[in-house]
């Protein structure tokens, strides 16, 4: 009855109704395009493909593509090479001095590095789209008769709908993004992973109700409990923060002097797992080389296997390694001083500026190492679940970027939906913006 009350709240608030039906029906529209396969392919000679993408690396992108990758479908690179763009452009900032002014432009130089991922993303898509062809045509084991049209006119074809295909996605979810809820991109990806999940769910029901010594519902049972757990742990894990004391002192001027009037008490949240899911997205890219190499070296072949203890391990280092990497060049602890000083606040027992910087820093590399081991702990967890009999399409939702992806987009729309109902004078979804609430009364 409450859910029911809180529904009949948000929809009594005309821009945030509008905002959420506009989220909808553009992700309708990204649904419906990722299930139109590409001119010149037959809809129903895509087994092999399915089966190629059904597992490993591949099972993964094919996720994030809510099963576009496997359909080929005009849709089959996504978001993808908009993600990629975004990820490099970031680094490039570390290095390169126009991207670091325009950092520093506000608003202005937000919208021109924009436009720039904009033209990257186009630029991968061009890269990606004949890899991709190429790859459906002789590694996922599509025979001459899946393809209806051969020659330079499929090629160019496929390269231009693909190509526009993942422009279409980047602008949904930019329009997701400014005109409606939640963040566009993410959405998108979400969207697409929670798409594969009731046949993942079904799929496992099947084999362990029907397999003689599978566990029969009781062990489904058990697996759902354990994918509870792991989800709290999940949000645990992207909402935990260390909460440095920060002090603002209060100033009244009269004629020339100044007087402490009294003094106001914040505090700066630093993020146990600051880094997010990209450690896990760039762990598994470098791991995509020593995969590729496994074919040609065969004492690395146990390294083709991403269930196997050697893929794995190497895949938990990275993680912990790009926590760190992604978290230093993310969180500026230099500029966080400045600005704290500059606005008259301090940190109790500690001078301002320097010494700030280097407190920040050092709590800041103290929270990482549990927050990356946690984060790769969960990462590795689909591979662990694998060992005791759970399908690889039900084990995605166990941990890894799938769940974590999930987790933070969900609670980052609710958050959103939240500041709404509270701004409109509403009970907000969540504790906190209740008590707050309540607190203004």
């Amino acid at each position: 009855m409450n859910l029911i009350n809180k529904l009949k709240e948000i929809f009594s608030i005309e821009e945030l109704k509008n905002k959420i039906l506009l989220t909808i029906g553009l992700i309708a529209v990204y649904r419906f395009m990722a299930s139109v396969p590409l001119p010149g392919i037959d809809p129903l000679q895509l087994a092999a493909l399915k089966d190629s993408a059904a597992d490993g690396l591949l099972g993964l992108l094919n996720a994030f593509t809510g099963g576009a990758f496997a359909r080929a479908s005009v849709m089959a690179l996504g978001i993808m090479p908009y993600i990629s763009a975004s990820i490099v452009v970031q680094l490039m900032g570390i290095a390169v001095p126009y991207l670091q002014k325009l950092q520093k432009d506000g608003e202005s130089g937000r919208k021109k590095i924009t436009q720039i991922t904009r033209w990257l993303t186009i630029g991968i898509t061009l890269v990606q789209a004949p890899t991709y062809i190429t790859a459906i045509k002789t590694q996922f084991g599509l025979g001459p008769e899946a393809f209806l049209v051969s020659g330079p006119t499929f090629w160019v074809s496929s390269i231009v709908i693909l190509t526009a295909g993942t422009i279409f996605a980047m602008w949904l979810g930019e329009r997701i993004t400014d005109k409606g809820i939640g963040n566009g991109i993410s959405l998108l990806i979400t969207v697409g992973i929670i798409a594969n999940f009731p046949a993942a769910f079904l799929q496992e029901f099947v084999a362990k109700t029907t397999n003689a010594g599978a566990g029969g519902i009781m062990m489904v049972l058990i697996e759902i409990i354990v994918w509870f757990v792991v989800i709290l742990l999940s949000v645990l894990l992207v909402t935990a923060v260390r909460k440095i004391a920060v002090q603002y002192a209060r100033r009244t001027v009269a004629g020339n002097v100044q007087n402490v009037a009294g003094s106001s008490r914040d505090y700066i949240p630093l993020k146990l797992n600051a880094a997010g899911v990209m450690p896990i997205i760039f762990a598994q890219a470098i791991m995509f080389l020593p995969v590729a190499l496994a074919q040609k070296f065969p004492f690395m072949a146990s390294l083709q296997d991403i269930n196997g203890l050697g893929y794995n391990i190497i895949f938990a280092l990275l993680i912990i390694i790009f926590s760190y990497f992604y978290t230093a060049i993310t969180i500026p602890t230099n500029k966080m001083a400045d600005d704290l000083k500059r606005s008259g606040g301090f940190i109790p027992g500690i001078r301002p500026g320097k010494d700030t910087a280097d407190r920040l820093d050092s709590v800041l590399s103290r929270i990482t190492l549990p927050g990356s081991i946690f984060l790769a702990v969960l990462s590795i967890l689909p591979a662990v679940v694998v060992q005791f009999g759970v399908q690889q399409s039900w084990a995605m939702f166990y941990g890894g970027t799938s769940l974590i992806i999930m987790v933070g987009v969900a609670i980052d729309t609710l958050q959103q939906i939240n500041s709404y109902l509270l701004n409109r004078h509403y009970d907000g979804l969540m504790k906190p913006g209740n008590s707050n609430r309540k607190s203004n009364k």
